[in-house]
């Protein structure tokens, strides 16, 4: 396998572990008002993902920095195509960020309202920004022969894609209910199970309706036929398997089965994707690919080898954080939110 290889492979991996993990964050946060009724449960809320949530931030930042250090060209197109959705991402990271720290510097209840409904804003933005980029990176973007962008931010609001944000948006949606199912004070517990009953049938009908589209809007279809292969199809399963735990109270499997399936679709888009990383709708010569978006092969290998040494440490910090905080939140304990 050659580097550029190896380097999708772990933008692929880094992308999936951002989904997983803020899948739940950003799930939460759109939950607060709806799950806390009070100002003292809706703090206990956001104290079920208060320690972690900016550690899982950082796979963004890392993901985003391989991406620009091994693929500069690929970056440079998506940014400047997605630009305008990129920028309400960042502006929606922005503010979640100051929301969830600010909202106890006063006690006042209007002052505590404003910063939740930003908090569930600028949670429900980023899911439907990537559902839409993810979407439009398999639907094709208008790409000419220098590899610039030259649709609109109007092209990228297709159908295929909006079912896309829709589904990303549902799915994270059902991951952060059942994520506070298994995190919050039992009372709150119960009401995200209700939300995750709820939420994981049309969670489930937009996956699927996002899967047949895919048939139709992407030309991967023609290129892999009717059996996309192993990941695509356990993707699939497993997001069915949710169902079926949900009736039993089976959450913690529950929550297995629907990260498995954040993970694998994921993976399912950079699989179908390669080798290219950008498609374009003008003329497939044009299309960019893991081999001509990559930088020169002497700065792969030294991302490469710090990779091997920073990526570890990184892992075990993060995995040191969770067991630490693996207990349920009590309604009685001290936070800060």
């Amino acid at each position: 396998m050659l580097l550029p290889d190896v380097w999708y492979v772990l933008i692929a991996v880094l992308f999936a572990g951002y989904f997983f993990l803020e899948g739940f964050d950003y799930g939460v946060g759109m939950l607060v008002p709806w799950i806390g009724k009070t100002d003292q449960e809706r703090r206990a809320v956001i104290a079920t993902i208060g320690p972690v949530w900016d550690a899982n931030e950082v796979w963004l930042i890392t993901a985003g920095g391989a991406l620009f250090a091994a693929f500069p060209d690929w970056y440079a197109t998506l940014l400047s195509g997605f630009y305008l959705g990129l920028a309400l991402l960042l502006a929606a990271l922005i503010v979640r960020g100051v929301a969830l720290e600010f909202r106890s510097k006063d006690a006042r209840p209007a002052w505590r309202h404003r910063w939740d409904v930003a908090i569930v804003v600028s949670s429900a933005v980023p899911p439907i920004v990537w559902g839409l980029a993810m979407a439009n990176l398999l639907h094709g973007v208008p790409i000419d022969a220098q590899g610039n962008y030259v649709g609109s931010f109007v092209n990228l609001l297709n159908p295929y894609a909006l079912v896309g944000a829709i589904a990303t948006l549902l799915l994270f949606l059902l991951h952060g209910a059942l994520y506070l199912d298994l995190k919050a004070p039992k009372p709150l517990a119960d009401r995200a199970y209700r939300v995750a009953y709820q939420v994981g049938l049309w969670a489930t009908v937009f996956f699927f309706l996002f899967v047949v589209l895919s048939y139709f809007y992407t030309h991967f279809a023609h290129r892999l036929g009717l059996d996309p292969g192993p990941i695509p199809v356990l993707a699939g399963l497993s997001m069915i398997t949710v169902r079926f735990l949900l009736p039993a109270r089976r959450i913690g499997w529950a929550f297995f089965a629907g990260g498995v399936t954040i993970i694998l679709s994921t993976v399912s888009v950079f699989l179908a994707l390669y080798p290219t990383v950008m498609v374009s709708t003008l003329n497939p010569a044009w299309s960019l690919t893991v081999q001509n978006a990559a930088s020169n092969a002497y700065s792969l290998r030294v991302m490469t080898l710090v990779a091997l040494f920073v990526l570890p440490l990184v892992l075990a910090y993060q995995a040191w954080t969770y067991w630490v905080f693996r207990h349920r939140v009590s309604l009685d304990d001290p936070w800060h939110y």
